[in-house]
């Protein structure tokens, strides 16, 4: 797969207003520009989005898009956002809930006025219930969902309740596209970052929901985390597979656990795993790598980024693709052969707003005054 792959984009031809910062509505806009759409990033003249402040954290979100600056505080910066939502197909917005109705930019009053357009409306706690006004970000969202260890609770590594909002306002936006074909109309859809992560907790949540027992998948000693000879690590992801739990009593020569079915193995956990953690930690990584893949294990070693960046998958997969100066993550999706990904880099704030303002027909009186409030332009 080629590193410059010319990708099918289906939604070339439709533009995206965003309204939104950070991280879960950018990450939504993202995958619709690297699909096709235009994507006009509205940033606030002084600063922009606040995730600036660290750029490789902007760049991996925000490439390929163009940047409008507009103060929408102001008469001529609220009136030119009307222009581009005008002629936009899709608007996502991240403020808290009534933030945008306050602003004059009603949802209702949009999909009224445009009955075409998709608006994607992306909160905490969603527009409504006891906590639509609370401010969290993704590690408070972790813990009121269960993700964390409640009784010894770490930080984790990745803002999983962004990429589940942003994953679901980019199938929000979709939908509505797609519903459109047949009615017309777009709506409004109404994404939270709470229930977005709690999607991803629903085979744990159901069962306790319904009174019924919990899954026990993880509780395989063949599944979980080993250290070897020389302190590198290597997972194992063994899940009642009896296969699988074979192959490493095999290859750990513990003949005589092979044929110890899957819910003795549960239930002896702490014994057999004592006896797995021994016998990998006699040998080195590069033992491992060797031995588990032509036994066909199912396992992993664990990587730090650079490694993995370094490696030979995520480079025969094409995932690195280059625009300009520096390599992005493309979309995780292959059409007819081809990735779709980022076709330009990261875009200056404010580095489109007279282009763009142009385009959706606003006045020169009002772009004039726009251009004025653009108290740091960086270009």
């Amino acid at each position: 797969m080629s590193d410059r792959a010319e990708a099918v984009r289906p939604l070339e031809g439709y533009r995206v207003v965003s309204l939104a910062e950070q991280y879960p509505g950018p990450f939504a806009t993202m995958i619709l520009g690297d699909l096709g759409a235009d994507v006009v990033q509205v940033e606030r003249p002084r600063g922009g989005d606040p995730s600036r402040v660290f750029p490789g954290h902007y760049a991996a979100l925000n490439r390929g898009k163009r940047s409008v600056a507009l103060d929408l505080k102001t008469p001529a910066g609220l009136e030119a956002c009307r222009a581009l939502i005008a002629r936009a197909d899709v608007l996502v917005e991240g403020f808290r809930p009534g933030v945008l109705s306050r602003l004059g930019l009603s949802p209702a009053e949009l999909t009224r006025d445009h009955p075409g357009l998709v608006v994607v409306s992306v909160s905490g706690f969603g527009q409504d219930g006891p906590y639509r006004d609370r401010p969290a970000h993704d590690l408070s969202f972790q813990a009121v969902t269960g993700l964390l260890d409640a009784e010894v609770p770490v930080v984790p590594p990745v803002a999983l309740a962004d990429v589940a909002a942003g994953l679901f306002a980019a199938i929000a936006a979709l939908t509505g596209l797609a519903g459109r074909v047949a009615s017309g109309h777009g709506g409004h859809y109404d994404v939270g970052m709470f229930d977005a992560l709690m999607s991803f907790v629903v085979t744990r949540l159901v069962p306790t929901a319904n009174g019924m027992p919990a899954d026990t998948l993880g509780q395989d000693p063949g599944y979980g985390l080993f250290a070897t000879a020389d302190g590198r690590w290597i997972s194992l992801s063994i899940a009642f597979e009896d296969h699988f739990w074979r192959a490493l009593c095999a290859e750990l020569r513990l003949e005589t656990l092979a044929d110890v079915p899957g819910p003795e193995r549960a239930a002896r956990r702490d014994e057999i795993r004592a006896a797995l953690s021994s016998r990998i930690a006699a040998e080195p990584l590069t033992h491992w790598e060797q031995v588990l893949p032509s036994a066909g294990i199912a396992y992993g070693a664990v990587q730090d980024l650079a490694s993995l960046v370094a490696g030979p998958h995520l480079h025969g997969r094409g995932l690195l693709q280059t625009v300009g100066s520096r390599r992005y993550l493309r979309q995780p999706l292959v059409v007819n052969g081809t990735a779709p990904g980022p076709r330009t880099e990261v875009p200056r704030l404010g580095e489109h707003t007279e282009e763009v303002l142009r385009e959706a027909g606003v006045p020169d009186a009002t772009g004039a005054a726009v251009l004025r409030a653009e108290l740091t332009r960086q270009y």
